[in-house]
């Protein structure tokens, strides 16, 4: 079952830690993938520090669709390949861009965000979309981000069942 807890005083490595114990609890009774992806990132989003936007894109018929998140309003529809998040779903790869105006083809849909990370949401080998971050904060992620959302991907794609 899942309960909340404070994030606050935590280093970086047990953050994720925590987070990769609490995502299961909360997404395990649901078999709805809408419905797990709000509370993913909605968990995500309360819980790490320096982020403006945490959401998924869902894989529709060959172009990367908005689907649930935390933040501003956001771009809609985005082609595989194009920016960051069309990138990691292109290449089925962790994407980190350390400042988004340098990256090259960046679609801007929030002037705040500075910083992204963007990983594949992968089951069984099928693309089901990718879980976007955002940060205000030029080069807010690092190695150990990488590693800490690369795993919370990985766990919210075990909860989603379902592939375009």
């Amino acid at each position: 079952m899942f309960q909340s807890q404070s994030y606050e005083g935590l280093a970086k490595s047990e953050l994720y830690e925590l987070l990769a114990e609490q995502l299961p609890a909360l997404l395990e009774a649901e078999p709805d993938p809408l419905a797990n992806m709000a509370n993913a990132v909605a968990l995500i989003y309360h819980a790490l520090p320096e982020v403006n936007w945490v959401g998924c894109y869902r894989l529709r018929k060959g172009e990367l669709v908005l689907g649930p998140f935390q933040g501003r309003p956001a771009c809609t529809r985005i082609a595989l390949g194009k920016g960051v998040c069309g990138l990691a779903a292109a290449e089925r790869r962790t994407v980190v861009a350390p400042n988004v105006h340098e990256f090259p083809g960046h679609i801007a849909c929030d002037a705040a965000s500075r910083s992204e990370i963007v990983a594949p949401l992968v089951l069984d080998g099928c693309l089901l979309g990718v879980l976007d971050l955002d940060s205000p904060v030029v080069d807010r992620f690092d190695a150990e981000d990488r590693k800490g959302v690369e795993t919370l991907a990985r766990i919210l794609a075990g909860s989603l069942g379902f592939c375009d």
